[in-house]
């Protein structure tokens, strides 16, 4: 004889509030990367393109637009010649820094190689 289950939907645990928006967020692909390289110093656009495989001058423009709507990133024009435009984190976004060295660490630990060209510290 089978027996039914039921599932209580009221007591399901709700995902968090703060999760779910830092996931809209930084869970967009290169958004995380693009942080962790500003994590270390200011960059220049073409710099963090080389920094960040794989992403297009569209994509990176558009992510770096959205980072800096949410206040993580400051998009500064050095005065030329030539005209230069460079990239740094706001001090809200420069917080971000002790979370993301965490899940950097719990990636290497806990999450198989996917990218045969990456090794341990981010390099091929």
């Amino acid at each position: 004889m089978a027996v039914e289950q039921t599932h209580d939907v009221g007591a399901c645990k709700k995902v968090d509030v703060g999760i779910t928006r830092v996931f809209q967020l930084l869970g967009k692909r290169w958004s995380g990367p693009i942080v962790s390289v500003l994590l270390e110093q200011p960059a220049h656009f073409a710099d963090l393109r080389r920094a960040v495989p794989g992403i297009s001058e569209r994509m990176l423009s558009d992510r770096l637009a959205e980072l800096g709507a949410a206040g993580l990133v400051v998009r500064e024009v050095d005065e030329g010649p030539p005209l230069r435009v460079s990239y740094r984190l706001t001090e809200t976004g420069a917080a971000l820094e002790p979370a993301l060295k965490e899940l950097g660490e719990w990636a290497k630990k806990h999450l198989p190689e996917s990218d045969p060209c990456v090794g341990p510290d981010g390099s091929c």
